[in-house]
């Protein structure tokens, strides 16, 4: 698994181009550090555990790793570029029955561990091809995802919407370390 072995995202590869600089790229190195603590909970775990529910909210493996490419494509491709690609039919299989995003159900899906993983190795590739070519200092041009605009005016630059992947990746990664010590006893699997 080469992704989770210390391979460098491509926005940390940019010699010369944007956010070459030392700030940008120990954050952007933080960023990566944190997908790859996601990736290395879930990386091994029997395939029958990734829908198993182990918290009475009943998110799933499964579901958390498909809620956290969906991070990647709102906050680091749609909300930074202001573009919105339409869904594949494998998108909507991560989805409820109307289709759309509800912050309040829990986190489940139905797909395969391994397509699961390529999906979120996938949406972090694009996120990476997003910040190889726009400055941490740009303003995000997809701002109009939310409904409430004092929510959207802290979003003053990309550099915000990293550090707030960050937060939530780590958040997850965390979930997922508690969910997998439940699932089969393996512990302190994604720390640094």
């Amino acid at each position: 698994m080469a992704d989770t072995e210390g391979t460098a995202s491509m926005a940390q590869q940019a010699p010369g181009g944007v956010n070459a600089d030392p700030d940008s790229r120990i954050l952007l190195s933080f960023l990566q550090d944190q997908r790859d603590a996601v990736l290395k909970v879930v990386e091994g775990l029997p395939e029958d555990a990734w829908q198993k529910p182990v918290v009475p909210s009943g998110w799933t493996v499964a579901g958390m790793l498909w809620h956290l490419g969906g991070v990647e494509q709102h906050w680091l491709q749609r909300v930074v570029t202001g573009i919105a690609e339409e869904q594949s039919a494998d998108a909507e299989a991560g989805e409820d029955e109307e289709g759309g995003y509800d912050p309040e159900a829990a986190f489940t899906c139905a797909l395969p561990s391994a397509d699961l993983m390529a999906n979120y190795r996938d949406e972090c590739r694009r996120s990476d091809a997003v910040l190889a070519v726009t400055p941490l200092s740009a303003a995000p041009r997809g701002l109009g995802f939310h409904h409430d605009p004092e929510y959207t005016s802290q979003i003053t630059n990309v550099r915000w919407i990293v550090l707030h992947v960050i937060e939530e990746t780590a958040a997850h990664s965390g979930h997922l370390e508690i969910a997998r010590e439940l699932l089969d006893g393996k512990i302190r699997l994604g720390g640094r």
